[in-house]
């Protein structure tokens, strides 16, 4: 089946042909996959189909269930129907009933496949599908062999939801260009919900998104509401059609909302558009989240340091933190590198990002902003497969190597363990991913850019770094 359902009787369709879609339907509270109630319209329970992992890159641990990450959906359907029934698209297609002489006969389809999704006879309650990505579903209710309502879902001049559910910087990034995408085919009023602090990202360049905080979304007000995130153990395709490991971390996006997966960057609009030093310069990252995304050649950062400024460049670090790590395992910033560190706004780290030569980072979310800012980014990544983050001609991978552990759905990510390394832990192979690209391949990767060599001449204007070096 794919839906669940709630009411005084559910009898399965009158044959298996009915069903054109198997898919197994999402328990109900306690367990059922429907629940008699005869005396009042009922929804299926939203805790019960909450995702147990939904996740950034930062992942979750597959010991313990996070908390629900987004904004429930009001409980019972926004829109109204005639005869007392309503429906909605926020959470899968919902559709509420009134209890009725007569039985309801119900059906939803997919306009698009030609598929009916599923059919049942129902007194009186609700029916939820279990499908919560974009689906341009067809409700008919009928009663009496007569169509007492019909809809065809249609977003256009109506109010959208997006949950972005978590704080990361590149996973939004990458996810935001896919809601453009949705608004603009589906004509519909958009609202985004991200964490604050991204939204000044945004703003500017998109009037006509409405942008929130989870906590200010009002769940009574939209027609239609879809989940964006990293679904790792949704193995019944409930909120992701495929698995985003197959298909790339921001590109996931585009297949949930239904849309053109070829990535875009967003658009980022600076309020201080200045260079903000006058010589060339070059911004490295060298922090990230978990161990297995750092460049782990020991050597590696120091020396690129002085390839670049032998080349004539300054180079500043954009990191967040100039020293980060768990338990006895700790990484800096390299010495030589000028260090532009700290809790600053994300606006001034794209500033610094649009009037580099080049920027020099991991699989981690200052690339990501690099890449809004259409800046040449090298990417120095094992962990990931090429396809997991955007395309680069600068990636810097070695395939002699073990890589792409992350993008194995057999492998379950830890974000709990900064030393993950799924097939290599504890063994003289740990992260052998990255320590073994070497300096040289990143030379000469860093070389294949198109101008460097030439000796660079100061640009006019800037400032001179406040930061140490």
């Amino acid at each position: 089946m794919n839906v669940a359902l709630v009411g005084e009787e559910s009898p399965q369709p009158e044959s298996a042909s009915a069903v054109s879609v198997s898919d197994i339907a999402l328990p109900m509270a306690g367990g059922a996959a429907a629940e008699a109630r005869s005396d009042e319209v009922v929804t299926p329970d939203v805790s019960a189909s909450e995702p147990e992992a939904v996740t950034a890159a930062g992942g979750s641990s597959p010991s313990a269930k996070s908390p629900y990450p987004y904004t429930r959906p009001a409980r019972l359907p926004t829109q109204q129907g005639p005869h007392g029934l309503s429906f909605d698209f926020n959470d899968g297609c919902r559709v509420t009933l009134p209890k009725s002489a007569h039985p309801w006969k119900v059906c939803l389809s997919d306009l698009d496949t030609g598929n009916i999704l599923y059919q049942t006879e129902i007194a009186g309650g609700g029916v939820k599908s279990s499908k919560r990505y974009y689906v341009r579903f067809r409700v008919e209710a009928r009663q009496q062999d007569r169509v007492v309502f019909s809809h065809d879902y249609s977003a256009a001049d109506r109010d959208v939801l997006i949950q972005f559910p978590v704080g990361t910087l590149g996973d939004t990034l990458g996810w935001f260009p896919y809601a453009v995408k949705f608004k603009e085919r589906h004509r519909c009023r958009l609202t985004c919900a991200m964490a604050e602090w991204l939204i000044p990202l945004f703003r500017e360049a998109y009037p006509d998104i409405g942008f929130v905080t989870q906590k200010e979304v009002d769940p009574e007000r939209f027609y239609a509401t879809y989940l964006i995130g990293l679904f790792f153990d949704d193995k019944d395709r409930v909120f992701q059609p495929c698995d985003f490991r197959y298909v790339g971390l921001h590109r996931t996006a585009g297949y949930i909302l239904g849309v053109d997966p070829t990535e875009t960057p967003p658009h980022v609009v600076l309020e201080d558009d200045s260079r903000p030093i006058a010589e060339p310069y070059v911004c490295i990252a060298v922090q990230s989240t978990t161990q297995a995304k750092y460049w782990n050649n020991p050597a590696g950062w120091l020396e690129i340091t002085r390839f670049l400024k032998a080349a004539g460049y300054r180079v500043i670090c954009i990191d967040r933190k100039a020293t980060h790590g768990h338990g006895i395992v700790w990484n800096h910033i390299p010495h030589g590198a000028e260090d532009e560190t700290g809790d600053r706004p994300l606006l001034e780290r794209a500033r610094w990002l649009k009037h580099c030569e080049f920027f020099i980072g991991l699989s981690s979310g200052l690339s990501w902003l690099a890449w809004a800012m259409r800046t040449k980014v090298v990417m120095i990544s094992g962990f990931t497969h090429p396809l997991n983050e955007f395309a680069t001609p600068y990636r810097v991978v070695n395939y002699h190597a073990c890589n792409s552990c992350w993008n194995d759905p057999q492998l379950r990510f830890d974000h709990k363990d900064f030393l993950w390394c799924p097939r290599h832990k504890e063994t003289s192979r740990q992260f052998e991913c990255t320590r073994l690209i070497t300096i040289d391949h990143v030379k000469s990767v860093i070389q294949s850019i198109p101008g460097f060599g030439a000796r660079p001449k100061p640009a006019t204007g800037g400032r001179k770094s406040a930061g140490r070096s």
